[in-house]
């Protein structure tokens, strides 16, 4: 998770990503952030997160992505 985080606060610093639940929900991350988190998480975490996979459920919180890169990990 603290890996996750780093990433996370290096696109927005302004998010408390440990605690927010509904980033996507309340509108705090727009759809540039969404693209910035992606291309990082495939970089660091050597993953591919799909179209189908970009569903608010799976970017509304930081455990919600965590969620999503270690199941994409465990498909490879």
């Amino acid at each position: 998770m603290e890996k996750l985080l780093e990433i996370l606060t290096s696109i927005r610093d302004d998010v408390d990503f440990e605690n927010e639940e509904k980033l996507i929900d309340d509108n705090i991350l727009d759809s540039f952030d969404i693209v910035s988190i992606v291309g990082e998480l495939c970089d660091a975490y050597d993953i591919t997160i799909t179209v189908d996979e970009m569903e608010p459920e799976n970017f509304n919180s930081a455990k919600a992505m965590l969620a999503l890169v270690e199941r994409l990990q465990d498909e490879m």
